[in-house]
Formats: C-alpha cells, sequence, structure tokens
C-alpha cells in the first residue's frame, strides 16, 4: 500500500511512501549476510568509474538470495517477509525441512507459513521453482533462468512477471515485461508467479536529500556545462544541443544507438524485440 505524507514541510509535501508495516522488523537472518562488502561507488575493477552518479549513501548489508533452486523435491516453509535494502523486490526467508536457510524473492500474495518446493515434480503454485517444460502455458512466472543451473537472470524486479507463450523444439517461448519475445531452454528453471511488491513504482522521492541516503549522486545538465566538460556545453545564454543529435561526454551518440556486442547468442534467442511497437 502507497501511504502519501501530510504536508508539514516542502520535503514531504509530495512524497509518497511504501507501508511496510506487514514486514519483519527485526535484524536479518545473520547465516545469510555477506561479511565484507564495500560500496562500489559506480567504480569497475579497476577502480574507475564506470556509472556516473553513483556514490555515498547509507550503510547496507547484502543478503545472500538463493538465485538457484537447487535443493529439488526438500519442502520449506516461509517464516517471514523481510526488506531487502539492495533490490526494490522484498525477500521470504525459507526454513527447509533439512534446517537449511535460505532467502528467495518474495511473489505476490505469498503468506507466512506457506510451503514452497522446487524440483520436476513440485506443483505449478505460487513459490514453488519448476523448469520450463513443466509450466503451463500463459502462467505468471519470476526469476528466469537463461542457462539451465545457473540461477536466475531475468525477471527480478518488484511487480515484474513473464509467461510462457509457447513450447517447440525444446524451446519455450517467453514474453518478458519489456514485451519482448524470447527462447529459452525449456530445461531452464522459473518462479511460479509475479515478483512482490508491486506498487513499488508508485513512489515518489519527495526531496533529494533521500535520494543522496540512497546512493544518487547529482546529474548536471550537458547544456549547463563548459564545453571543455561536455560537447552540449557553452554558447551565450540559454542554448539547446544545438547539433545534428545528443551526445554523451565523450562524444558517442546518445540516444538511439544500439550498444549490445558480442552476444550472438542472445540476439539469436530474440524472437521480438522490444524496441518493436506491438
Amino acid at each position: 500500500m502507497l501511504i502519501k505524507s501530510k504536508p508539514t514541510s516542502s520535503g514531504v509535501r509530495h512524497q509518497v511512501v511504501l507501508d511496510r508495516s506487514d514486514l519483519h522488523r527485526g535484524a536479518p537472518e545473520k547465516t545469510l549476510l555477506v561479511s565484507g562488502h564495500k560500496k562500489r561507488q559506480g567504480r569497475g575493477y579497476k577502480g574507475h568509474v564506470t556509472v556516473r552518479h553513483r556514490g555515498g549513501g547509507v550503510k547496507k548489508r547484502m543478503r545472500v538470495i538463493e538465485w538457484r533452486r537447487k535443493k529439488y523435491g526438500v519442502p520449506a516453509v516461509v517464516k517471514r517477509i523481510e526488506y531487502d535494502p539492495m533490490r526494490s523486490a522484498n525477500l521470504a526467508l525459507l526454513f527447509y525441512k533439512d534446517g537449511a536457510k535460505a532467502y528467495i524473492l518474495a511473489p505476490a500474495g505469498i503468506e507466512l507459513g506457506t510451503e514452497v518446493v522446487s524440483g520436476e515434480t513440485a506443483e505449478p503454485k505460487i513459490g514453488n521453482a519448476l523448469p520450463l517444460a513443466k509450466i503451463p502455458v500463459g502462467m505468471p512466472i519470476h526469476s528466469v533462468e537463461l542457462h539451465a543451473g545457473k540461477g536466475a537472470q531475468m525477471v527480478r524486479g518488484a511487480g515484474m512477471s513473464a509467461s510462457i507463450q509457447s513450447k517447440e523444439n525444446g524451446y519455450v517461448t517467453l514474453q518478458l515485461p519489456s514485451k519482448e519475445l524470447r527462447l529459452v531452454k525449456d530445461d531452464c528453471y522459473a518462479t511460479i508467479g509475479q515478483v512482490g511488491n508491486v506498487e513499488w513504482k508508485g513512489r515518489r522521492i519527495g526531496k533529494a536529500g533521500r535520494s543522496r541516503l540512497m546512493g544518487v549522486r547529482p546529474a548536471v545538465r550537458g547544456t549547463a556545462q563548459h564545453p571543455d566538460s561536455h560537447p552540449h556545453g557553452g554558447g551565450e545564454g540559454r542554448s539547446g544541443v544545438g547539433m545534428k543529435y545528443p551526445k554523451t561526454p565523450w562524444g558517442k551518440p546518445a540516444l538511439g544507438k544500439k550498444t549490445r556486442k558480442r552476444k550472438r547468442y542472445s540476439r539469436k534467442m530474440i524472437v521480438r524485440d522490444r524496441r518493436v511497437k506491438v
């Protein structure tokens, strides 16, 4: 549920936050935390900035999520639903019958005490993980593997879901949230249901300070910069881009330029591109 704040100050006048009253209020599961996790601040393995406008923010503790549901046939009970500062979706803490514990993305509608299981013999119900070959056509799914056994790589954001369109010759045609149609091998696993925290996109930050606490740094318009800093900069008074097409700070095309490279297998699996209007 979304909560609109009372306009007691300009910072909360337009603020819309998520109601987290039904989430677990205590500390996360200690055995499922990553020790020694450091923020990357938008930098790559060489220490250079590879993604701009990132840095600062409050400290976060990374949870270990079971992207690969490899405990086939072992039932688990949902003990609690938790907030995760690293992602838009909430987490569900599972207690397996053999004593193990694990985090998974909490599907929409899952309740405490629900029993979930993974494997080829599992029922196609919310929270269960099955191979795509065993999932009925049209059923919403999330946490989809791209390669069998590698773990979930697609459809992991809050409120996201994909659906199976058809099955043929060992491949399954999936419609992704972007409306892209993609082929995936039918032995890849996926979890039944839609990712929870559906109203996440309806929230409004309200003020710049909250954005900084989330690790987002300011972004300055190119036209407001010095011409030595950005191709859009310079000029007397207010001026637009003033060139054939918008450019990045390094002079490359900023809009419409395809950047996907060296992914022949990936391109081959796309039946309908997400940019094609339906």
